[in-house]
């Protein structure tokens, strides 16, 4: 077994987590989580000498901004959003590209001199930050490595290397989350010390969310049998296994404070909504009655909507009696509210529920949006009261907003295809 690995580097430098005024503060401490006996499975970690030539140097190197003179669209091969959806990131064949969601605006994009590709792109809020995974056929870093950038320095500052492709990153101030097929790696953020491994199913698509509220750190993962979830409460070193549906998990979203997880399986016809304290099931919604790939879960600010998208093409909102909500609200309920079991939006035979199939009496969708079938869409509440930002990978911004009341199709406010250059927006 290998012991605990540190940088390679002399001087042993930190990394510096800038503050942005327009977000939390940074997160303090919490309790740290017991060390486990770590599987020599990640080579190597890097952590440079500021006095050195960066480590993105040949064969890597350096992106340069360009201002959209591309001949065609490049080819979208990723798309996040930061930890609070109002911005998001983009990973192309040549390099990635940043944009703020309301209003619709590029920031910066960095294009790659040799045209090479991210797979991956993670955001810190909106701080200088970025970890980068290399992508597509031809990738511009190794696939099995994270790099660490830092765009105010414009180069990588940390690099972590491994030895199979990286499915997925999630940041955190305080911690670097990194996931391969079947495991995950937790780091601290400040000098990139391995705090804990995570030992998966098999896990192609990157599953995994981590909460971003201070003082606290949930994480939550696929566990280690079909249909299982994983969750990971640091502050109290606390393991808690749900068994969520019969098919495997196919998504899975977490509120911003860690209390709740929705899930979906394989299934794709119900959504389940968890307290993750305790792994009890708190409400179950209904996407339809036919099979859909489910591509994304979000969760209000308040967690008193939940948006869906599947393959169907129809993003979904639908209302939870979960949340914490807003004062004075008829349509949240606090967790512990012993009425969570009925339902707000259930069909209108629900009173013979006992004798008709379960499908009768489920909860539906309060909004519809109707998307082209076909193209993958992830979904994220805006910062706008009841708007809905919808990005697809066939590179369109759709921002909507519905009517909480009478529900419904939801409006279009604003659509654009971001792949277009720079200067069409």
């Amino acid at each position: 077994m290998a012991a605990d690995p540190s940088p390679n580097s002399d001087s042993n430098p930190n990394l510096t987590i800038p503050d942005d005024n327009e977000e939390r503060d940074a997160h303090n401490g919490e309790e740290e989580e017991e060390e486990d006996e770590f599987e020599e499975e990640r080579e190597e970690v890097k952590n440079p000498n500021p006095n050195l030539p960066p480590i993105s140097t040949s064969p890597f190197p350096n992106p340069n901004i360009h201002g959209g003179d591309t001949p065609s669209m490049p080819a979208l091969l990723h798309l996040s959003f930061n930890q609070d959806h109002g911005c998001f990131a983009s990973g192309i064949d040549n390099g990635f590209r940043i944009f703020n969601c309301d209003p619709f605006r590029e920031i910066f994009r960095r294009d790659f001199d040799r045209g090479g590709g991210i797979g991956v792109v993670e955001m810190l809020f909106r701080c200088n930050i970025l970890a980068l995974v290399g992508g597509g056929p031809e990738p511009q870093y190794p696939p099995n490595k994270v790099m660490i950038w830092d765009d105010h320095q414009s180069r990588c500052i940390g690099e972590l290397s491994f030895r199979s492709e990286v499915r997925a990153v999630r940041l955190r101030r305080d911690r670097i989350v990194v996931v391969l097929e079947q495991k995950i790696y937790v780091y601290n953020f400040a000098d990139l010390k391995l705090m804990h491994q995570i030992e998966t199913i098999a896990n192609p698509k990157g599953l995994c969310a981590v909460s971003q509220v201070s003082g606290s750190l949930v994480l939550v993962c696929p566990g280690l049998q079909k249909g299982q979830v994983r969750v990971e409460h640091y502050a109290t070193k606390r393991t808690k296994f749900i068994t969520a549906h019969d098919s495997r998990i196919a998504c899975f979203a977490l509120t911003q404070d860690g209390r709740l997880l929705a899930t979906a399986s394989t299934k794709g016809t119900l959504v389940r909504i968890f307290n993750t304290a305790d792994g009890m099931l708190l409400q179950e919604v209904r996407r339809g009655a036919d099979r859909a790939e489910i591509y994304s879960l979000a969760f209000s600010s308040s967690a008193q909507w939940l948006a869906v998208s599947s393959d169907k093409g129809t993003v979904h909102v639908f209302s939870l009696k979960v949340g914490s909500g807003s004062p004075g609200s008829d349509n949240s309920r606090t967790v512990s509210d012993p009425n969570l079991a009925l339902p707000s939006t259930s069909s209108s035979l629900s009173f013979i529920r006992g004798v008709l199939p379960k499908y009768f009496s489920s909860e539906w969708s309060v909004a519809q949006f109707r998307l082209h079938e076909g193209s993958q869409y992830i979904v994220a509440f805006g910062h706008q009261k009841n708007t809905v930002v919808i990005l697809g990978m066939d590179g369109s911004f759709h921002r909507c907003q519905f009517d909480p009341v009478s529900g419904g199709e939801m409006t279009q406010l604003e659509f654009y295809n971001f792949l277009k250059p720079e200067e069409t927006f």
